[in-house]
């Protein structure tokens, strides 16, 4: 009975897409784009969401949004939970949407800013990627030197504390409420956003919108298979971490193993492949190099 009642809020990614992603929902995405980049946006594109790569040993990218406006190319990650891969995948993401865009009609053009946006949760007090200062709610990130000087300017990163946003929201400080609204609705419940969609109609209308998804069986379906398959993936890793260690453990103690180990590591690696456990996972679970994933 619990999980019939479960509200998913755009913390997940996918609820996030099928709100933000629907063309009669642009104004909610214009809306929130205007009030956290402080721009102004007349038009707004949707882009494809897979960024297909030249070298087809790559693993191709698929952004959680992607869209253009008159002078900005923008990508979206919700980040559900904070990992060490996280800003190392993100940034690779970035850099990559730069390199394909600077370069228009063989000249290097500058005139368009192209900006990444985190919508990161995980960083609260029980993190280890917690930070004190209360101006950590939102990091900025540009290419610049160790004085703060350009090297390039229209390439910068935004990263939003989700979980200090949460805290404001129960914080009831209504000053810092009505700032924030936009950022603090994305993982709230219908019933907590009440009280100010009566008097905003875009809060009234992303409440609706959430609603909506969550009384839809067939996307709830599709939400429970994915975070079943979720939780298999989460446990294959646990067991392949544990198999890696013992594996460690027993080469330490006889080097002589060495091939073996070797062997079951690769064998490790062509099963996780074949979950569709991502290539950066294997490699940090064996130990193994991209190149020797890549041949299996």
């Amino acid at each position: 009975m619990e999980e019939e009642h479960k509200i998913y809020t755009c913390k997940n990614d996918r609820v996030f897409k099928e709100i933000f992603m629907k063309e009669e929902n642009k104004d909610l995405l214009i809306t929130l784009l205007e009030s956290i980049l402080d721009i102004k946006i007349k038009e707004l594109t949707y882009l494809n969401l897979e960024k297909n790569e030249d070298n087809i040993k790559v693993r191709r990218k698929h952004f959680d949004l992607h869209v253009k406006t008159e002078k900005e190319n923008i990508q979206i990650e919700v980040n559900s939970q904070m990992s060490d891969y996280v800003r190392p995948r993100n940034a690779a993401f970035l850099f990559d949407t730069y390199s394909h865009n600077v370069k228009v009609g063989g000249d290097y053009n500058e005139e368009i800013m192209i900006i990444q946006i985190n919508f990161t949760y995980g960083l609260g007090e029980d993190s280890k990627y917690y930070h004190k200062k209360e101006d950590d709610m939102i990091n900025i990130y540009r290419f610049v030197n160790d004085k703060c000087k350009p090297f390039i300017h229209n390439i910068v990163l935004y990263e939003f504390n989700m979980d200090y946003f949460k805290k404001i929201w129960y914080s009831m400080s209504e000053k810092e409420k009505k700032k924030y609204r936009y950022l603090m609705m994305m993982d709230l419940k219908p019933e907590e956003l009440k009280d100010i969609s009566v008097k905003d109609r875009v809060v009234k209308k992303y409440m609706d919108e959430l609603e909506r998804v969550n009384e839809d069986p067939e996307f709830r379906e599709f939400i429970s298979a994915e975070e079943d398959n979720r939780k298999i993936e989460n446990s294959l890793k646990k067991q392949y971490m544990r198999e890696a260690r013992e594996e460690g453990l027993a080469e330490g103690r006889a080097e002589g193993r060495a091939e073996g180990i070797q062997s079951e590591r690769l064998e490790n690696a062509r099963k996780m492949k074949e979950k569709n456990i991502s290539i950066s996972d294997i490699c940090d679970i064996t130990g193994l190099s991209i190149e020797e994933i890549d041949k299996l």
